[in-house]
C-alpha cells in the first residue's frame, strides 16, 4: 500500500470513529459548533507551541486539531450542510485552481504571492483587498495581513520596507511595547488604531 493509499485509509477509519463517539458517548453527542469552538483554539495554541519549540509531540498535536475538523464536519453533516469529504474537496479544488503552474502548462508567476491573492479575491468576488480578513486576529497578525494583503493588491503603502532579520524585528518590537508601557500606552491598543488608519488609507487609495 503507497503512502496516499495508506493516508486515506487512516482518514477513513478516523472519520468512523469520529461518527461512533458521536453516537456511543454523552459528552460528544451533546457538542455543537458553538460549544467546540474554545477547544478549536486551544488546539491551535498547542500546535503553534510544539512548532515553536520543536516539540516531540507535534503529530499528537496535529492530530488533536485534526480531530476538531472531523468534529465539526460531523456536526455538519448530521445537519445535512456538507460532509468531510466535501471539505477535503473543496480544499483540493481550491489549491489547483490557484496554481495553475502546478497543474497545467502556465508558467510560474514572479510574484507568486500576489498571484494567489489576486485569484483569492476574484473567487471570492471581493470588492477590496481587505474584505475577508478576520477581525478577531490578534492586533500584531492583523497589522502583517492588512500590510501583506495591500501589496499583494498593488496598493502603494507609506510604510517603510527595508529588509530586516527576524531576531532585529523582534527585538525593536519588544522595545516598542517596552517604551510605550512605559508611557503608559496600550501597546495593542496602539498597533489596532494604527492598523484602523492604515485600512481606512488602503480603501480610499482603491476607490
Amino acid at each position: 500500500m503507497d503512502a496516499g493509499a495508506r493516508a486515506a485509509s487512516e482518514l477513513e477509519r478516523l472519520a468512523s470513529v469520529m461518527h461512533a463517539i458521536r453516537l456511543g458517548c454523552p459528552w460528544d453527542a451533546e457538542q455543537t459548533h458553538a460549544s467546540l469552538a474554545a477547544y478549536l483554539v486551544e488546539e491551535s495554541a498547542e500546535v503553534l507551541e510544539a512548532l515553536e519549540t520543536d516539540d516531540a509531540h507535534l503529530a499528537e498535536e496535529l492530530g488533536d486539531l485534526l480531530l476538531q475538523i472531523y468534529f465539526h464536519a460531523e456536526i455538519a453533516a448530521e445537519q445535512g450542510r456538507f460532509t468531510i469529504e466535501d471539505v477535503a474537496r473543496g480544499i483540493a479544488d481550491k489549491l489547483v485552481a490557484r496554481h495553475p503552474y502546478v497543474f497545467t502548462d502556465a508558467a510560474v508567476p514572479d510574484d507568486v504571492v500576489g498571484s494567489w491573492e489576486r485569484r483569492k479575491r476574484a473567487e471570492k468576488g471581493r470588492a477590496s483587498a481587505l474584505d475577508g480578513i478576520p477581525v478577531t486576529l490578534p492586533a500584531l497578525a492583523r497589522a502583517g495581513k492588512v500590510v501583506s494583503r495591500a501589496r499583494a493588491h498593488g496598493v502603494r503603502l507609506e510604510l517603510p520596507d527595508e529588509p530586516v532579520d527576524a531576531a532585529t524585528a523582534g527585538r525593536e518590537i519588544l522595545a516598542l511595547v517596552a517604551r510605550a508601557q512605559a508611557s503608559g500606552v496600550d501597546a495593542d491598543q496602539a498597533v489596532r488604531d494604527a492598523v484602523r488608519a492604515l485600512e481606512r488609507a488602503v480603501r480610499a487609495a482603491e476607490d
